[in-house]
């Protein structure tokens, strides 16, 4: 049996076991096998060898999740489903996204004016504590013209 052919079915029998298991690790869990065949491989040639036989694992990405809009907390109804702003400062947006950093995530909270697309309040922190959100908002407020009525809208999260 080849070398070509040795190897891969290796990695056919530890994948029964593991199945998601990629190329790197593969090749560490298979590494004393080998050793003890006298077969030797780098981990770019054992990537292609998985690669030329379709055995390469796609990796699962998962998305962070930053609204959380079932919670048991009052909804307030949705004013804004078919309503076009006319005028700056009739329609206000909140939303929060995060920001991946060197030591975690950081979370900016802002507020839009949905007809001139302004950002009209903002507030960066570290945690997704509704006092943040708050802060945004707050800022947002100095900006409001007296006597101005709007509607303030959010994804309904919890915060």
């Amino acid at each position: 049996m080849l070398e070509s052919d040795i190897i891969p079915t290796m990695a056919r029998e530890a994948r029964k076991d593991f199945p998601r298991m990629g190329a790197n690790k593969l090749l560490l869990y298979l590494r004393p096998k080998l050793d003890q065949i006298g077969l030797k491989i780098g981990l770019d040639a054992f990537s292609a060898l998985l690669a030329d036989h379709h055995m390469l694992v796609k990796r699962i990405r998962s998305r962070r999740k930053t609204t959380f809009s079932h919670h048991r907390f009052y909804k307030y109804p949705n004013l804004i489903r078919e309503y076009v702003p006319t005028s700056p400062n009739q329609l206000w947006v909140s939303d929060i996204t995060y920001i991946e950093v060197g030591f975690g995530l950081i979370y900016l909270s802002l507020i839009t004016d949905a007809y001139s697309r302004k950002i009209v309040g903002w507030n960066l922190a570290q945690d997704l504590a509704s006092e943040n959100a708050l802060k945004a908002l707050k800022m947002a407020l100095c900006t409001l013209p007296t006597g101005a009525s709007l509607i303030h809208h959010s994804d309904r999260g919890v915060q």
